[in-house]
């Protein structure tokens, strides 16, 4: 019972430690001053506004709720122990060695989001899959990741608008951006972000040759209001032309969709899903400035290995993983080598465990 005893306590400390990581007192405090300011008149005047804040105060008083209870959980086991101790009861050591194992199994879910370091982990994404080298099987390719990572965004209860979706010819999609809503959305996202390539028999080859396709995942976080990044009329060029999507009666026969080029760095962004030209160039806006902030981080990054002496290019052929479907099964992440054989499971949206160790990956120091 003592051994039992100090592994509760134990845990209790590195709960203690976990919880002024995660500066869970500050978020309770932010919580309260959210919900006071609901009750003001006149929040709910502007109705998007008002769903946004309530939103992550619903947010905030979860987390602070899972973390106050798991805690009371571990004081009412030290609790048990203590009586058990003082009437000599040895028969719940098994009842509490049981729910010491499931406190444990909750804390390392718990403490998961320790691992997220950026200030816009905690805020929402910008999505995006562009079909590669390999022709029609890239463009297979690209919608299969589309499925997968859609499999994956359903599970996480997020929630996902289409920006922009362009399919292929023959099978598959050219490229599709994705607005995805959710908290966290970024801090677990940004790990798809690089280069997917699968091995496979192509369907789309009758003497049934191995082909390798890829396709490239873009992930940026969407940048909140108070970090704006000005963009002049003179630095962009504005195309309109006629939607393909879908968007509502009308979106196919007017000049709704938007392409904005960001002269000076070469990036496009389309947008034609929104019912009107001005929804679709704000949307298109915001996507550039998020794509512009990313740019910027980039380069900074790039600056700092270069002078570390660690440089490398980002080639379309250093892939971040590898599907291989034959001759053998396996998904491989290069950069922390976390690799299955189930592939399928993997396509099926289950990505938590190469997440997961990105997370660690890159948290790790540098030498």
């Amino acid at each position: 019972m003592e051994n039992l005893l100090k592994d509760i306590e134990n845990l209790r400390e590195e709960v203690i430690r976990t919880w002024r990581l995660l500066d869970i007192d500050r978020k309770e405090a932010r919580a309260e001053e959210m919900r006071r300011g609901m009750n003001i008149p006149g929040f709910w005047d502007d109705q998007a506004k008002a769903v946004k804040i309530s939103k992550q105060a619903e947010g905030l008083e979860k987390e602070v709720r899972e973390w106050t209870d798991f805690k009371r959980e571990i004081t009412d086991l030290e609790e048990l122990v203590a009586v058990g101790q003082k009437e000599g009861d040895d028969s719940i050591a098994e009842e509490v060695r049981e729910q010491y194992k499931k406190l444990k199994k909750r804390f390392t879910k718990l403490e998961f989001y320790v691992l997220f370091s950026s200030k816009y982990d905690e805020g929402n994404t910008i999505f995006s899959i562009h079909a590669g080298t390999g022709g029609v099987d890239a463009q297979d390719w690209a919608q299969i990741l589309e499925r997968m990572f859609l499999r994956f965004i359903e599970k996480m209860d997020w929630k996902v608008k289409i920006i922009d979706r362009n399919v292929g010819q023959e099978a598959g999609i050219k490229s599709i951006t994705m607005h995805v809503k959710g908290r966290w959305s970024y801090g677990y996202l940004k790990s798809e972000s690089g280069v997917h390539r699968l091995v496979r028999i192509s369907p789309f080859d009758a003497e049934a040759m191995r082909h390798t396709s890829f396709a490239l995942v873009e992930v940026i976080p969407e940048l909140p209001v108070t970090h704006e990044i000005e963009i002049k009329d003179s630095d962009i060029r504005v195309d309109v032309f006629k939607s393909s999507g879908p968007g509502g009666q009308g979106v196919n026969t007017t000049d709704s969709a938007v392409r904005i080029k960001h002269e000076s760095s070469g990036i496009v962004v389309t947008c034609q899903n929104e019912r009107s030209q001005h929804q679709n160039r704000e949307t298109a806006l915001k996507i550039l400035k998020s794509k512009l902030f990313q740019k910027e981080e980039e380069e900074k990054r790039a600056k700092e290995r270069e002078l570390r002496g660690e440089a490398q290019k980002a080639e379309w052929g250093k892939q971040i993983r590898s599907y291989v479907m034959q001759p053998y099964k396996m998904v491989k992440d290069h950069r922390t080598n976390e690799e299955t054989q189930d592939i399928d499971k993997v396509l099926d949206g289950d990505l938590d465990k190469f997440i997961e160790a990105y997370l660690r990956y890159i948290k790790k120091p540098l030498n």
